[in-house]
């Protein structure tokens, strides 16, 4: 039997490329899609996401859920991606329109219905968290929870501590890591370096001639220039594919460890950091009080923090043929 997935994200440009890798597997079948308030928009990551499957030949059912981050007001990263997430390229609008049903109450019964399914969350844990605060049994249900977020003892994309997924919406992540969901931190560092498409690459995802294959370059154009401007690095970087490419392939992991983890909500200066126990010192009597609720789940994060680069694009080039 196909594993089954089921997907969140703030569709953007990389969510995009993800959602291809997803939705033109032949190992696995993409239960349901829900989007959130990230990157941009709710309205425009659904208009995205529908966008995206239709361009796969995918039905699958796309619902949109929340506006805004759980306390705080929505900041997008238009400068990152494109007033319309794709670069600004103007793609038509999908043929299809969004189910009714809201976001969260597809997550609770998707989980409910399917057992042991692999989750993998592409932005803000918006929908995530209400979902768990509506029907905190929903955790215990998961196979394996895949999330691109976090920058794990490193420099983050947004703040100098943060990375944009868990800096935009910090207490929900709080409240995912804090759930008992057996969650996979695959963090921004994973797609820098050796791992971003470099010029040749792009070349040859080009020349696979696909129309999956040229969106993928064009919708990342923006992407690719913030890029540069960002960290001085030539290429295009791809956190969500490569959280895809982990989520279809663990074994294309090469080095990873078990830790507590939490999140900053705080402070202004730290707001959003990923706070790993790396040296395993969270019970220590110095730091027990304020690590309590994370000790008290029992509940070690996997974090990810090195990939076989190579067969990570393999990956994505056997997607986009």
């Amino acid at each position: 039997m196909k594993p089954l997935f089921l997907i969140d994200t703030d569709t953007a440009s990389d969510d995009a490329v993800a959602l291809i890798m997803a939705l033109r597997s032949p190992q696995l079948r993409v239960l349901a899609i829900t989007t959130v308030a990230g990157n941009v928009d709710v309205q425009q990551a659904t208009r995205n996401a529908l966008y995206t499957a239709e361009l796969c030949g995918s039905d699958v059912p796309v619902f949109m859920g929340a506006e805004k981050p759980l306390n705080r007001p929505h900041q997008s990263a238009h400068w990152f991606h494109g007033r319309d997430g794709l670069g600004d390229h103007g793609y038509p609008p999908s043929k299809r329109a969004a189910e009714k049903e809201h976001a969260t109450e597809a997550i609770i019964s998707t989980i409910e219905s399917n057992p042991g399914l692999v989750f993998v969350t592409l932005g803000p844990l918006t929908n995530v968290a209400l979902a768990l605060q509506r029907n905190p049994g929903i955790a215990s249900k998961v196979g394996r929870c895949v999330i691109m977020g976090g920058a794990p003892c490193c420099e983050g994309n947004v703040t100098p501590a943060a990375e944009y997924n868990i800096w935009c919406d910090p207490e929900a992540a709080r409240i995912v890591l804090r759930s008992g969901l057996p969650v996979e931190l695959v963090g921004w560092h994973l797609c820098r370096g050796e791992a971003a498409l470099n010029p040749d690459d792009i070349r040859h995802v080009l020349s696979l001639g696909t129309p999956q294959a040229r969106f993928a370059i064009e919708c990342n154009s923006r992407a690719q220039e913030a890029y540069f401007e960002q960290t001085g690095e030539n290429g295009i970087s791809l956190p969500d594919p490569v959280a895809m490419a982990i989520a279809l392939d663990p074994t294309i992991v090469t080095q990873q460890s078990e830790h507590y983890v939490d999140v900053e909500t705080a402070s202004e200066l730290t707001r959003g950091m990923t706070v790993v126990d790396r040296l395993n010192v969270a019970a220590n009597e110095r730091n027990r009080a304020v690590w309590a609720p994370v000790l008290e789940r029992g509940k070690k994060t996997k974090v990810y923090w090195t990939i076989d680069n190579k067969r990570w694009k393999q990956a994505l080039y056997a997607a986009l043929k």
